[in-house]
Order: C-alpha cells, then sequence, then structure tokens
C-alpha cells in the first residue's frame, strides 16, 4: 500500500509537471511576460551551436559544461521542450532518492512521505524544472552520490562526485565532508557500511564536535587516520574525472569553456542586483578593480561557517550538506532564487531528525524567510520595473534577508537531532577517548 501511495504521489507530480510544461508554452507564446526561464533559451542557443558543429560559448552569458548543452541538442531537432523534460524528470528522480535515502536510514513510512512531499510539491522547486533551469540534475546527481556511499559503493560515489563538481562547481564544498565519513572504522573492505536506524539513540553534535577537535589536535593521529584506502581511492577517483572531462572539453574548446565554465564563477562579481549583501558595494566600485584583501575579507565568513559546520556535523552527512548549502547561499557574493534549490533537495533528508514543530517556530521560520525575500523583491520591482533609485533600500532589505536565514539555519540547528549516518564497527581510537 505504501508503495502504491508513493507511486501516486509520483504520478500527481509528474502530471503536474507536464501540465506546467504545456501552459509555459502557451503563456510564452501569449503573455508579455515569459514563463520560461532566460538561462532556457542561453541553454538552447548552446545547444543548437553545438548541434552545428560550433562552440556552445560563442553564446554569449552561456558559462556551463558542454555537457549541458549536449543534453540539450535535441532542443532543435525535436522539440524546443526537450531540455524542460530532461529538467523535470530529474527533478522526479529526486524525490525518489530522497524516499530511497530515508528509506535506507528507517525513516518511518508517514515521515518519508511528509519528506517527500517537501521536494514533490515546493513551488521553488517544481517550478524550477518546468521553467528551464538545470538545477535538478545537480540535486539528482548529489543524492546519488549519497546513496551510493550508504551501500558503500566508494568508487561510484567518486565517479558521480568527480562527474557533478565538472557539471556545477559549488558541490565542490561537500568533498571535505564526505572524505571525513570515510572512517576506516566504517568501511571495510568487503564489508557493506552499517547505517545508523532512524530510532536509534541520538549522539549530541557538541560529542561529534569534541571527537573532531580530539582529531585536530592529535597530530600523528591524523597522519594515520587521513591517509585511508577509501579516501585516496575517492579523492583519486573524483579528481581524475574531474580533470578527464576538463582536458577533453579544453582541448574541443579552449581558454573560452575554462574561463566561462570554471574560472568565471570563482572570480565572478555581479554588479546587478540580487540577494547578496556585497551586490552594493560591487556596483559601486565595479569600474574599479577589486582590491585582493576585499575578496578576502567576502570570503572569509564563508569559510569560517564551513569549517565550523563541518567539524560539528560531517558525521550526520545529508544535515551538515544542507546547513553548509545554506550558509553557502546565505553569505555568497552572489545569490539568486535559483541558487535556493541547491539546499532544499537536501532539506527532507533532516525533516525527520527535526524536532521543531510546525506550529507555531515552523510557521515562523516559514514566514521570515519567504518575507525577507518579498521585501526584497519589492524595491527589487521599484528599481527594475519602475526605474526609482532605491539601490540603498535594496541593500538594506538584502541584510535584512541575511538575518533571515541566520535566524533560521540557526533555529534549524538548534531543533535538529544529531544521528550519523553510519555505525563505527569497532571503538573510537584510544587518543581521542583520552582527550574527551
Amino acid at each position: 500500500m505504501a508503495t502504491v501511495q508513493f507511486h501516486t504521489l509520483l504520478l500527481v507530480s509528474a502530471i503536474l509537471r507536464v501540465v506546467l510544461i504545456v501552459y509555459g508554452e502557451w503563456q510564452d507564446t501569449h503573455m508579455e511576460v515569459r514563463y520560461t526561464d532566460i538561462d532556457y533559451m542561453v541553454f538552447s542557443d548552446a545547444a543548437s551551436l553545438m548541434a552545428s558543429g560550433k562552440s556552445p560559448f560563442q553564446r554569449s552569458t552561456y558559462r556551463y559544461s558542454p555537457l549541458l548543452a549536449f543534453l540539450l541538442v535535441p532542443n532543435s531537432i525535436l522539440h524546443r521542450s526537450w531540455g524542460k523534460f530532461i529538467f523535470s524528470a530529474a527533478d522526479l528522480l529526486v524525490g525518489l532518492f530522497i524516499r530511497v535515502i530515508l528509506k535506507l536510514r528507517g525513516v518511518p513510512e508517514n515521515l518519508s512521505m511528509i519528506s517527500v512531499m517537501a521536494w514533490l510539491f515546493n513551488p521553488f522547486t517544481f517550478t524550477i524544472g518546468t521553467r528551464g533551469n538545470c538545477e535538478p540534475i545537480v540535486c539528482a546527481l548529489i543524492l546519488w552520490v549519497f546513496i551510493c556511499l550508504m551501500n558503500g559503493r566508494v568508487f561510484q560515489a567518486a565517479f558521480w562526485y568527480g562527474l557533478v563538481v565538472h557539471f556545477r562547481i559549488y558541490p565542490i564544498i561537500y568533498a571535505l565532508p564526505i572524505l571525513l565519513i570515510l572512517d576506516p572504522h566504517v568501511f571495510r573492505p568487503g564489508q557493506k557500511p552499517s547505517l545508523q536506524r532512524w530510532d536509534h539513540q541520538q549522539e549530541s553534535p557538541q560529542s561529534s564536535f569534541k571527537t573532531r577537535l580530539a582529531y585536530l589536535l592529535w597530530p600523528w593521529l591524523i597522519v594515520k587516520s587521513a591517509f585511508t584506502r577509501d579516501r585516496i581511492l575517492f579523492s583519486l577517483i573524483s579528481g581524475a574525472i574531474f580533470f578527464l572531462f576538463t582536458g577533453i572539453f579544453y582541448q574541443l574548446y579552449g581558454w573560452d569553456f575554462l574561463h566561462e565554465s570554471l574560472l568565471y564563477h570563482l572570480t565572478r562579481t555581479d554588479p546587478r542586483h540580487n540577494f547578496s549583501i556585497y551586490f552594493y558595494h560591487i556596483y559601486l566600485q565595479y569600474e574599479h578593480k577589486i582590491s585582493v584583501l576585499e575578496k578576502l575579507i567576502s570570503f572569509l565568513p564563508q569559510l569560517i561557517v564551513q569549517l565550523v559546520l563541518i567539524l560539528s556535523f560531517a558525521q550526520d552527512l545529508p544535515f551538515c550538506c544542507f546547513v553548509q548549502t545554506v550558509a553557502f547561499v546565505a553569505f555568497n557574493k552572489v545569490m539568486t532564487a535559483q541558487y535556493f534549490v541547491w539546499f532544499f533537495c537536501l532539506l527532507p533528508l533532516s525533516l525527520a531528525w527535526s524536532n521543531m514543530k510546525l506550529k507555531w517556530k515552523g510557521l515562523s521560520c516559514i514566514a521570515l524567510w519567504v518575507g525577507g525575500q518579498l521585501h526584497w523583491l519589492w524595491w527589487g520591482y521599484m528599481l527594475e520595473f519602475k526605474g526609482r533609485n532605491v539601490f540603498l533600500q535594496l541593500w538594506v532589505a538584502g541584510i535584512i534577508f541575511l538575518f533571515a536565514n541566520t535566524y533560521v539555519l540557526v533555529s534549524l540547528i538548534n531543533h535538529h537531532r544529531f544521528s550519523p549516518v553510519f555505525t563505527r564497527l569497532e571503538k573510537t581510537f584510544k587518543g581521542a577517548k583520552k582527550l574527551k
């Protein structure tokens, strides 16, 4: 019965997405405001260029892997909505993978279904794919890496992780927590790792933090435990896949590929208005070269927050990646609405371990987060459509939205029951126990 219910849920979700794609075609033809995302037009143009034997990077503002353009080549052969169906299929695949991960971790069926619905019927997520944004593909690949790790398939996890980092650079932030969970006390040759079930006694995040500090304060143990078979294997394979695809496309498309697909995202400074608190400074200084010191100052908050979160929650991998992504997006130099999908696909993996009540704490977090966006969007509307000089008000709205993100993030952490994904086969090494 549960399986039938999930299949029904998936079918309804698929029908919803097909209806939205068809409606989007009608709106694009009959209304001034288009339903289709402008990025989808960029993808389609790049795919058309590739189909004709040219470089996809001849299309200005195409700053993605050539793999994306290759996937959308049928746009110019079969139908222009081909890519939307591919992205929406990946969207549904994310829902399936969420269910698989929660089932592997022993989450009760009712909680599992609620978590899946939090993705499949989230307006932010089902409109992203149907409007022609490629983020669902990235989300599906990340969740598949988790599934491979949970089944002990380190080689496969490394392959797909290297591919997804090539496809979209931001998942590189998950490298350290993934390496940390490849513990020799968990991953044994010829053995499937033991997963900690949902109803097991939960460990506190503080004790995990102390354990990680023990590693950091015991240098000889770092050397001894860091370079394990699985960590070396994962690093070499994922790195090889990343550089293999990078090398192939560099040979095909040269510097244009390297700059637009990779280097641009590392040095990006966007003067256009966006949710980031840095946009106003970048806007004012755009005609002048931003100093290395300024870039470092803007990067430091991200780095510090990432390290603290990794040290605290790495063993609870899905939750660690979730809070990492929320913090990464909130403190990034550029923040647009499509980035929210990056952490929305990870949120359902942690809902079953949250003791936050929807009424009233949950509703207050949702209201604050959505309200912060709407407040910012009002000033964005006044600037873009009314031509008002409201840059300062827009910047203040960005600061308020950062506060909303921070409040929600802290609330989620405070109400989360820390639960390591894997069960260690042996007790923690003696040095760490002594330091506790």
